[in-house]
């Protein structure tokens, strides 16, 4: 991974916000939530490209919301 500073803030926003869902999830024991936001703190670990990793990680961030709750 480059030190880059876009890759960077971008990190720290996917993982602040996958923090904040895996949280959620938690407390309200809703599995999507959980597993998007554990999901949003690893991905940008692994996606080198800005462009690549702001479109996963926004899909991530509004899959939980569309999927069937369990």
């Amino acid at each position: 991974m480059e030190l880059d500073s876009t890759n960077l803030m971008l990190s720290l926003l996917f993982g602040a916000v996958g923090t904040a869902l895996f949280l959620y999830g938690k407390k309200a024991q809703k599995i999507p939530h959980l597993a998007a936001g554990l999901s949003l703190m690893i991905c940008p670990y692994f996606i080198p490209n800005p462009i690549a990793m702001s479109s996963i990680c926004l899909v991530l961030c509004v899959a939980p919301f569309f999927l069937p709750e369990s």
